[in-house]
């Protein structure tokens, strides 16, 4: 009875042991990260003040003439902006807003049209990728017409949508869908053609019907693969609302970003592309809790353990 007590002891040590290293690990980590974004914001920021003369001169806050080759150093605020601006254009759009309305409103328009794509196209995907998976006859007769459509680069086909559907929501839709397609597709064909076999030989040996091996035990095998491929997925349906609000849009961060292109504000478009990363990261965390919740009968792994 002592022996258990004390390798139970011993046990729960180790275990404290252990995640002790590991949260003094994420914080290095966290901490390293802080320190390259400090760094690299104060270089952006010291670039876009100073400029230096050949002789050595320094000088502080002082428009740079490009015409005068004796200056260097220096990153011209009109052209590369500086981290403080940026700030100051974030500040102003979520307290004044901009000028073509209240900056939640294109957030959520932007965000409409994304899961929108986002869920349309993985539908497509999953559906075409598992049937076609399976379907070996059928996947040989389209291999060639399904690589051709993968070979157009998706993005071009926004225009084209722009002139079919118009400015509203359907062509940012249309875009978003062409791009996830076949992020999600191409997984979800490879994870059912990965599937045991064996499994599938002794599921039909038992009586078990073409749905119920799809359902039991295709579609299960195939979900890590399909998992894997969502998180690009979204990614790639906000690339594609963007891509078309930049084209032609009435509301969107696409038009934002346009807006400040046609003003020449570089403030505004990194503005744009840092509430756009902060979206697709909050997607991201979200589709990460999801996984976990589904996949919660996968052993963990090794970078499970280590995942920061």
């Amino acid at each position: 009875m002592a022996t258990d007590t004390l390798a139970k002891a011993a046990l729960d040590a180790v275990i404290r042991q252990a995640a002790a290293r590991q949260r003094r690990r994420g914080a290095a980590v966290w901490g390293v990260r802080i320190l390259v974004v400090v760094l690299g914001l104060s270089a952006w920021e010291l670039a876009a003040r100073y400029w230096v003369d050949f002789d050595g001169t320094t000088h502080f806050s002082k428009p740079l003439d490009w015409k005068d080759h004796a200056q260097r150093w220096a990153l011209d605020q009109f052209f590369y902006s500086q981290p403080s601006q940026i700030w100051q254009r974030l500040v102003d759009w979520f307290t004044v807003g901009p000028s073509s309305g209240p900056i939640w409103e294109h957030i959520g328009v932007t965000m409409g049209e994304a899961v929108s794509g986002f869920a349309i196209g993985s539908l497509g995907g999953v559906v075409l990728g598992v049937l076609l998976g399976r379907a070996r006859f059928l996947a040989d007769v389209l291999a060639p017409f399904i690589k051709a459509a993968n070979a157009i680069p998706r993005i071009v086909l926004a225009s084209l949508f722009v002139i079919w559907f118009g400015l509203g929501l359907s062509s940012k839709i249309a875009t978003a869908v062409v791009l996830v397609f076949f992020a999600v597709f191409f997984n979800a064909f490879q994870g059912a053609r990965e599937v045991d076999r064996n499994l599938v030989d002794n599921a039909r040996i038992l009586g078990a019907s073409r749905s119920k091996v799809l359902t039991s035990i295709v579609i299960p095998s195939a979900t890590s693969w399909i998992l894997a491929s969502l998180h690009v997925a979204f990614g790639f349906a906000l690339i594609g609302a963007v891509v078309g609000e930049v084209i032609g849009a009435r509301r969107g961060l696409g038009l934002l970003i346009a807006h400040s292109q046609g003003t020449f504000d570089a403030a505004g478009i990194y503005a744009g592309m840092i509430v756009i990363t902060v979206v697709a990261l909050i997607a991201e965390w979200l589709l990460t809790a999801v996984e976990r919740r589904l996949l919660r009968w996968r052993p963990p792994t090794a970078t499970d353990s280590v995942h920061v």
